[in-house]
Protein backbone atom coordinates (compact mmCIF):
# COMPACT_ATOMS: atom_id res chain seq x y z
CA UNK A 1 0.00 0.00 0.00
CA UNK A 2 2.44 2.59 1.07
CA UNK A 3 5.85 2.86 -0.55
CA UNK A 4 7.43 4.11 2.65
CA UNK A 5 6.88 0.79 4.41
CA UNK A 6 9.37 -1.98 3.77
CA UNK A 7 8.06 -4.90 1.83
CA UNK A 8 8.75 -8.23 3.53
CA UNK A 9 7.92 -10.19 0.41
CA UNK A 10 4.53 -11.30 1.61
CA UNK A 11 1.65 -10.98 -0.80
CA UNK A 12 -0.41 -7.87 -0.22
CA UNK A 13 -3.84 -8.84 1.08
CA UNK A 14 -5.05 -5.29 1.25
CA UNK A 15 -4.81 -5.10 5.04
CA UNK A 16 -2.50 -2.53 6.56
CA UNK A 17 0.80 -3.88 7.88
CA UNK A 18 0.73 -1.62 10.94
CA UNK A 19 -2.09 -0.27 13.02
CA UNK A 20 -1.50 3.11 14.52
CA UNK A 21 -3.64 4.03 17.48
CA UNK A 22 -2.72 6.82 19.82
CA UNK A 23 0.97 6.68 20.70
CA UNK A 24 1.31 2.91 20.24
CA UNK A 25 2.32 1.31 16.99
CA UNK A 26 1.47 -2.39 16.83
CA UNK A 27 2.50 -4.76 14.08
CA UNK A 28 -0.58 -6.59 12.82
CA UNK A 29 1.39 -9.78 12.28
CA UNK A 30 2.36 -9.83 15.99
CA UNK A 31 -1.22 -9.44 17.25
CA UNK A 32 -2.63 -12.80 18.17
CA UNK A 33 -6.32 -13.52 18.21
CA UNK A 34 -8.05 -13.74 21.58
CA UNK A 35 -7.63 -17.19 23.05
CA UNK A 36 -10.67 -19.43 23.18
CA UNK A 37 -12.85 -18.77 26.19
CA UNK A 38 -11.66 -20.74 29.19
CA UNK A 39 -14.20 -22.90 30.92
CA UNK A 40 -14.49 -22.10 34.63
CA UNK A 41 -12.65 -24.41 36.93
CA UNK A 42 -14.79 -26.93 38.72
CA UNK A 43 -15.53 -26.16 42.34
CA UNK A 44 -13.09 -27.87 44.68
CA UNK A 45 -14.48 -30.92 46.35
CA UNK A 46 -15.31 -30.34 50.01
CA UNK A 47 -12.85 -31.71 52.48
CA UNK A 48 -14.57 -34.16 54.80
CA UNK A 49 -14.55 -32.91 58.37
CA UNK A 50 -14.50 -35.61 61.01
CA UNK A 51 -17.58 -35.40 63.21
CA UNK A 52 -17.50 -36.02 66.94
CA UNK A 53 -18.83 -39.41 67.98
CA UNK A 54 -22.60 -39.54 67.80
CA UNK A 55 -24.29 -39.26 71.14
CA UNK A 56 -27.53 -41.13 71.31
CA UNK A 57 -30.41 -39.69 73.24
CA UNK A 58 -31.15 -41.73 76.32
CA UNK A 59 -34.79 -42.66 76.01
CA UNK A 60 -34.59 -45.22 78.79
CA UNK A 61 -35.29 -48.09 76.41
CA UNK A 62 -33.14 -50.25 74.16
CA UNK A 63 -33.82 -50.63 70.44
CA UNK A 64 -35.83 -53.75 71.27
CA UNK A 65 -38.06 -51.75 73.65
CA UNK A 66 -36.60 -53.13 76.89
CA UNK A 67 -36.09 -50.61 79.72
CA UNK A 68 -32.44 -49.88 80.52
CA UNK A 69 -30.98 -50.52 83.96
CA UNK A 70 -30.39 -46.78 84.51
CA UNK A 71 -33.99 -45.88 83.69
CA UNK A 72 -35.33 -48.55 86.05
CA UNK A 73 -33.00 -47.40 88.83
CA UNK A 74 -34.11 -43.77 88.32
CA UNK A 75 -37.79 -44.73 88.53
CA UNK A 76 -37.18 -46.68 91.73
CA UNK A 77 -35.23 -43.80 93.32
CA UNK A 78 -37.98 -41.34 92.36
CA UNK A 79 -40.69 -43.51 93.86
CA UNK A 80 -38.60 -44.07 96.99
CA UNK A 81 -38.09 -40.30 97.45
CA UNK A 82 -41.81 -39.70 96.99
CA UNK A 83 -42.62 -42.36 99.57
CA UNK A 84 -40.17 -40.88 102.10
CA UNK A 85 -41.68 -37.40 101.60
CA UNK A 86 -45.21 -38.73 102.00
CA UNK A 87 -44.18 -40.51 105.21
CA UNK A 88 -42.64 -37.34 106.64
CA UNK A 89 -45.74 -35.35 105.72
CA UNK A 90 -48.00 -37.92 107.34
CA UNK A 91 -45.79 -37.92 110.45
CA UNK A 92 -46.04 -34.12 110.74
CA UNK A 93 -49.82 -34.28 110.40
CA UNK A 94 -49.90 -37.00 113.02
CA UNK A 95 -47.68 -34.89 115.28
CA UNK A 96 -50.24 -32.10 115.04
CA UNK A 97 -52.74 -34.43 116.64
CA UNK A 98 -50.61 -35.01 119.75
CA UNK A 99 -50.69 -32.56 122.69
CA UNK A 100 -47.14 -31.42 121.97
CA UNK A 101 -47.97 -30.87 118.30
CA UNK A 102 -51.07 -28.86 119.20
CA UNK A 103 -49.03 -26.68 121.54
CA UNK A 104 -46.57 -25.86 118.77
CA UNK A 105 -49.42 -25.01 116.39
CA UNK A 106 -51.09 -22.83 119.04
CA UNK A 107 -47.83 -20.95 119.63
CA UNK A 108 -47.44 -20.40 115.90
CA UNK A 109 -51.01 -19.14 115.56
CA UNK A 110 -50.55 -16.80 118.57
CA UNK A 111 -47.41 -15.30 116.93
CA UNK A 112 -49.24 -14.82 113.63
CA UNK A 113 -52.13 -13.03 115.37
CA UNK A 114 -49.72 -10.78 117.34
CA UNK A 115 -47.85 -9.91 114.13
CA UNK A 116 -51.11 -9.04 112.34
CA UNK A 117 -52.23 -6.84 115.25
CA UNK A 118 -48.90 -5.00 115.35
CA UNK A 119 -48.99 -4.47 111.58
CA UNK A 120 -52.48 -2.99 111.89
CA UNK A 121 -51.26 -0.63 114.66
CA UNK A 122 -48.43 0.58 112.42
CA UNK A 123 -50.80 1.16 109.52
CA UNK A 124 -53.22 3.06 111.75
CA UNK A 125 -50.44 5.28 113.07
CA UNK A 126 -49.39 6.12 109.51
CA UNK A 127 -52.96 7.12 108.60
CA UNK A 128 -53.39 9.22 111.77
CA UNK A 129 -50.15 11.08 112.54
CA UNK A 130 -51.69 12.71 115.65
CA UNK A 131 -52.20 9.40 117.44
CA UNK A 132 -48.72 9.73 118.97
CA UNK A 133 -47.78 6.09 118.47
CA UNK A 134 -44.38 5.29 117.01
Amino acid sequence: MSDSLPDDGAPDDGAPDEVVGGDDVVDVDEVQPDPAPVAPLPAPEPVPVPLPPAQSLDTGYTAAGVPTFDSVREKIETRYGTAIGATELAASELAAQTPEGRTVEEQYDARQRAAAERLEQIRASMRDPESGQT
